[in-house]
């Protein structure tokens, strides 16, 4: 594959043979993010599971203190109180019926999470085959399930993200945009980190945290060494 000159640029300034300390890979990212927007800074993590067994899976949600620098577009499924406790957080999209319908009948899908009070399953759960291929079904584990709506929109808000396995046993997940800058960039990569780490199956056997990459949108990845992670999700379990 050809790359432009600012990858081939960016590309310089990284050793693909060296595994660097988060600061030191979190800083290149931001110097490498060249192109004319905000790129994102995206996290792979591998884990030393298999996704296949239900008793290795890990999933969850962390907000992140510097959020992910995108403005996210909320739509909650709630009636009552919860509902206006959705709109007071700050939810764009609120509703029960009338939202599934506009979603099968319009194939509408101008939002980026799905929260859901624990009674609208029912009506949620019909929307299982457009919502879930898209990541974007409610989930309890993600915190996308609560009586709480309010608060769930304001962490979304906030910069909650979901991290889950992929099939091949990765974590994708954004920590931020280049404009944060190092120092915010890595706030944000040890809470989600730390969340990942402690989320360790019991079954998980041998080296927990295999690899862990950083790369912004348009910019090379950076390879940070995974055997600082192994003391740590040893000691958690």
């Amino acid at each position: 594959m050809k790359h432009g000159k600012k990858y081939t640029d960016s590309r310089k300034l990284v050793d693909s043979a060296k595994l660097y300390e988060p600061a030191e890979a979190l800083d290149l990212c931001a110097k490498t993010g060249k192109a004319k927007f905000d790129e994102t800074v995206e996290i792979h993590v591998r884990l030393g599971v298999d996704s296949r067994h239900a008793d290795q899976q890990v999933r969850g949600a962390v907000v992140l203190p510097n959020g992910t620098g995108k403005s996210v577009r909320v739509l909650c499924f709630a009636r009552g109180d919860a509902a206006e406790a959705a709109k007071a957080a700050g939810a764009e999209f609120v509703g029960a019926e009338d939202m599934m319908e506009k979603i099968q009948k319009e194939n509408w899908m101008d939002f980026d999470v799905v929260i859901a009070t624990p009674d609208m399953m029912g009506i949620v759960g019909r929307l299982g085959k457009i919502l879930g291929p898209r990541g974007l079904m409610p989930n309890p584990k993600a915190g996308t399930v609560t009586p709480d709506a309010g608060r769930a929109v304001t962490e979304a808000k906030a910069g909650k993200i979901e991290y889950r396995l992929d099939k091949t046993n990765i974590i994708h997940c954004p920590i931020g945009k280049v404009s944060f800058g190092a120092q915010k960039l890595q706030e944000n990569f040890d809470t989600l980190m730390d969340a990942i780490v402690k989320a360790k199956p019991a079954a998980a056997k041998g080296q927990y945290v295999r690899s862990c990459v950083v790369a912004t949108t348009m910019g090379p990845g950076v390879k940070i060494n995974p055997a600082r992670f192994v003391a740590v999700a040893t000691t958690e379990n």
